[in-house]
């Protein structure tokens, strides 16, 4: 009888395992920057998000907050919004890539993996900026901006490549 269930354990092994590697890693990394401010990662997405903000005509400055392990968007007049680890979708992509290894078919899930988390990179960035946006000039949309249009853009910006990974890639026939 456990033979019939082999292929579905071995998935959501391979999963597991992947997710609890990266997920400590991840951790890993970020306890080498305690006590001194955001980490080097989200500094960058914060430095990115600030250029789109200023491409858009959106002047945009940032502050640290060592302290407050944060990055302050001051944007046009006012400081907008403020850069947490959490907002780096570091977790996101983590997911991301152990559902796609989980189903591994060889040098092709490197090459969508990779460029599934240049995807979900470029869809945070603007992500974020959108916020940033919203909470500058439509601040009483802000939390519902922020509580749910915008995890629904990153969440679901997962599951659409999740979907296109299944159906182009992991459950197509290697004959057909």
């Amino acid at each position: 009888m456990l033979k019939d269930f082999k292929p579905v354990l071995s998935i959501l092994l391979r999963f597991i395992i992947i997710y609890l590697v990266l997920l400590f890693g991840y951790q890993f990394y970020l306890n080498g920057f305690k006590g001194k401010g955001l980490d080097s990662f989200s500094k960058m997405i914060a430095d990115q998000v600030m250029y789109v903000q200023n491409t858009m005509n959106y002047p945009t400055k940032l502050h640290d907050d060592v302290a407050g392990e944060s990055v302050w968007f001051h944007v046009k007049t006012g400081y907008a919004t403020k850069m947490v680890e959490g907002c780096n979708a570091v977790s996101v992509m983590i997911l991301f890539v152990s559902f796609v290894f989980a189903f591994y078919k060889g040098f092709k899930t490197f090459a969508f993996a990779l460029i599934g988390l240049l995807l979900l990179h470029v869809m945070n960035v603007l992500r974020i900026a959108g916020l940033n946006i919203v909470f500058t000039d439509h601040k009483e949309y802000g939390k519902i901006a922020h509580d749910y249009a915008f995890p629904a853009v990153i969440y679901g910006s997962v599951v659409l490549l999740w979907l296109v990974w299944i159906k182009f890639f992991a459950l197509k026939n290697e004959n057909s």
